[in-house]
C-alpha cells in the first residue's frame, strides 16, 4: 500500500476553455468580430443620420449613440487582438438596411432593435466568456446598449427632452 493519492491534482485553471465548458478562443474571436461590425455599423448609421439635421436634441441622440458605438469598436478591436484574432474591417449589413429607412423615427426605432439585437448575444455569450478583462468589458457594453435603448425609446414616445438632459454613457 502506497501514500499516493489515488487521482492527480486537479490543474482546473490550465483546462482548455472548450473543455470547463467555456467558449473556445475561436468562437469568442468570431462573437467579438460579429460585435465589431454592427457596432460599426450603428456608429455609420448615427453619424449619416445626424447630416444635415437642426433639431439638437436629436443631434444629441444620435452623437451620443455614435460616441458609445464608437468606443465599443475601439474595445473590441483591442480584445479581438489580444485573443490573437484579426479585427474583421467589415461594415455590418444593418447599415444598408437602416439607411433604407427614410423616416428618421422610424431609423431611430429600427437602431434600437439593433442595439436589442447585441444586448440579447451579449447576454448569450457572456456566460460562456472566461477572461474576466473581457466579462467585464462586455457587461459595461451590455448596460451601455441598455441606456441607449431607453433613451432613444424615451426621446421617440415623448419626444425632445424626455430623457432628461443630453445623453451621454461615459
Amino acid at each position: 500500500m502506497t501514500d499516493e493519492p489515488s487521482s492527480p491534482a486537479c490543474y482546473a485553471a490550465e483546462a482548455d476553455d472548450a473543455y470547463m465548458g467555456f467558449a473556445p478562443r475561436e468562437e469568442i474571436v468570431d462573437a467579438l468580430n460579429e460585435f465589431l461590425e454592427a457596432e460599426r455599423a450603428g456608429a455609420r448609421v448615427a453619424l449619416a443620420s445626424a447630416k444635415g439635421l437642426a433639431n439638437e436634441d436629436e443631434l444629441a441622440l444620435l452623437r451620443a449613440v455614435r460616441d458609445d458605438e464608437v468606443r465599443w469598436c475601439a474595445m473590441l478591436f483591442r480584445h479581438i487582438r489580444k485573443a490573437g484574432g484579426s479585427p474583421s474591417l467589415k461594415c455590418g449589413a444593418f447599415f444598408g438596411k437602416a439607411m433604407a429607412i427614410g423616416d428618421l423615427h422610424d431609423r431611430l426605432h429600427f437602431l434600437n432593435r439593433g442595439q436589442s439585437w447585441v444586448v440579447r448575444k451579449l447576454r448569450e455569450l457572456m456566460p460562456r466568456v472566461r477572461s474576466d478583462e473581457l466579462h467585464r468589458d462586455l457587461k459595461a457594453m451590455l448596460e451601455s446598449h441598455e441606456v441607449n435603448i431607453g433613451l432613444t425609446d424615451s426621446f421617440l414616445k415623448n419626444g425632445p427632452n424626455a430623457g432628461g438632459d443630453t445623453p451621454s454613457n461615459g
